[in-house]
């Protein structure tokens, strides 16, 4: 059975995401955010989201932008890795508890983490992208987007 694919029946709506999604990318490189970590914070809320769509675009995403395929590869082990620093760390465990609101409110504890390493500028563009992303796992998890090799 086909899928209703949101993006084409709504293309206006998804256009508008797609203008959000970037806004915000533009946004978090001018705060000091680096492009190739925001496409692993995509790649964590994909996995977790369990999009294969958007775990293969940003893990090419990040390809792109010199992450090496060993980072890459130890995002969903990211606690522990030591190719990740405690500052991207925090980042991680706040895209995590974003996405994982089912699990609860995000603890002070992980707010405050996160707000010892990145500026009150920096967390909020963190959580909309973690929020963005959710929103295109969803579509793309929803109209069953194919991934083929």
């Amino acid at each position: 059975m086909s899928r209703v694919s949101l993006s084409k029946k709504s293309p206006n709506a998804y256009s508008k995401l797609i203008e959000i999604s970037n806004h915000l990318d533009e946004q978090a490189v001018s705060v000091g955010l680096e492009e190739g970590f925001i496409h692993l914070l995509k790649l964590r809320v994909s996995q977790i989201n369990g999009c294969a769509f958007c775990v293969r675009l940003h893990t090419q995403d990040a390809q792109k932008c010199q992450i090496s395929i060993d980072k890459i590869a130890l995002v969903p082990v990211w606690k522990e890795a030591d190719y990740f620093t405690e500052k991207e760390k925090a980042a991680f465990l706040l895209v995590e508890s974003v996405n994982m609101v089912h699990d609860g409110h995000i603890s002070n504890d992980i707010y405050e983490n996160a707000a010892k390493y990145w500026s009150e500028d920096q967390l909020a563009l963190i959580e909309w992208i973690s929020i963005t992303i959710g929103a295109f796992n969803r579509i793309a998890i929803a109209s069953r987007y194919s991934v083929k090799p």
